[in-house]
């Protein structure tokens, strides 16, 4: 039976307020799809008992907590932003182990809304987990493919129930229930972007250089595409963004001879997330890509573009 939105609406509504009852809730918004539906569902329901968070985990695309609010007041959610990004970055410093990223970033981020739940009185944090990131994450007989830092990432002690509405869901049906609810087309058609946030595009260790060039690549990356979408020299890919190698490369600049970091640029096909294949990007667009990259960003020396289909690998680097 195809998905209906119209049903599952209402369905949500009440499955978060038995869950909540009476008590007070706090929901994590990204400012991705996920998180603001199931913000947007979460204030039909309880709106009187819901405090929505945005963390910047410094680990964020360029002015996201700007256009994060921008789009949290259209949607007409109330938003507090919290500053955490010191503190993350000084978790991750020096992690190079991909699984390791995401879990410090999990169980982290669950003690940051714990602090926060305990200043407004709250006992139950809701999030946008859906179906691919506790699939992906393994248990119960499946593999671990990755672990979504909202899943394989949480604490096994967390002072806080659980409220996950639209756990069952995939990316493209997440989309039509945002549809269904009247929220922007900027948010609801807003590509994916991973929970661990751009700690899982700078590939092994962290540092604050890798972690700036990857956010200036990635902005690149994103404007780059617009502008083909917009004079239709290319369709608009489901993902697409910059990450940064853990190994450099030489490279020339004038006379004189450089090592500087290597960018890989990935846009992906996809419906659900759960398989994608590589987008084929006219070479007049990678090749303003690497242009700004090489040339705007200090410490980029090199662009590659990966044409992986998943499987075999992952839309992320890690």
């Amino acid at each position: 039976m195809a998905f209906n939105p119209e049903s599952f609406i209402p369905e949500a509504v009440e499955e978060i307020k038995s869950k909540v009852g009476n008590r007070k809730a706090v929901i994590a918004v990204s400012g991705g799809v996920d998180s603001m539906v199931a913000a947007a569902l979460a204030a039909k329901a309880v709106p009187d008992q819901l405090t929505a968070i945005f963390v910047d985990t410094g680990f964020m695309r360029k002015n996201e907590a700007v256009q994060v609010k921008k789009a949290a007041e259209t949607a007409g959610i109330p938003l507090q932003i919290v500053d955490e990004s010191e503190r993350f970055f000084g978790k991750l410093e020096g992690i190079a182990e991909p699984e390791q990223k995401r879990k410090i970033i999990g169980e982290l981020f669950i003690r940051v809304f714990e602090e926060h739940a305990k200043e407004v009185g709250a006992e139950m944090l809701i999030q946008g987990t859906i179906a691919p990131d506790w699939i992906e994450s393994g248990g119960a007989g499946r593999d671990t493919i990755k672990s979504h830092h909202n899943v394989g990432g949480l604490p096994e002690e967390m002072g806080l129930g659980l409220c996950e509405p639209l756990r069952e869901l995939y990316k493209h049906e997440v989309r039509m229930v945002g549809k269904e609810l009247g929220l922007p087309r900027a948010v609801f058609e807003r590509q994916p972007f991973p929970g661990p946030g751009l700690a899982v595009r700078v590939v092994g260790e962290i540092t604050r250089e890798k972690l700036e060039i990857v956010r200036e690549a990635c902005a690149i990356v994103e404007e780059e595409i617009g502008v083909a979408v917009a004079k239709e020299m290319m369709e608009r890919p489901w993902q697409y963004f910059a990450a940064v190698l853990p190994s450099k490369t030489v490279g020339v600049a004038g006379d004189e001879r450089i090592y500087r970091h290597t960018v890989v640029v990935r846009a992906v096909r996809s419906l659900d997330g759960m398989t994608a294949n590589f987008s084929k990007i006219p070479p007049e667009v990678l090749s303003a890509m690497s242009t700004r990259i090489t040339n705007s960003i200090n410490g980029a020396g090199r662009v590659l573009y990966d044409i992986t289909n998943k499987p075999p690998s992952t839309v992320e680097m890690e």
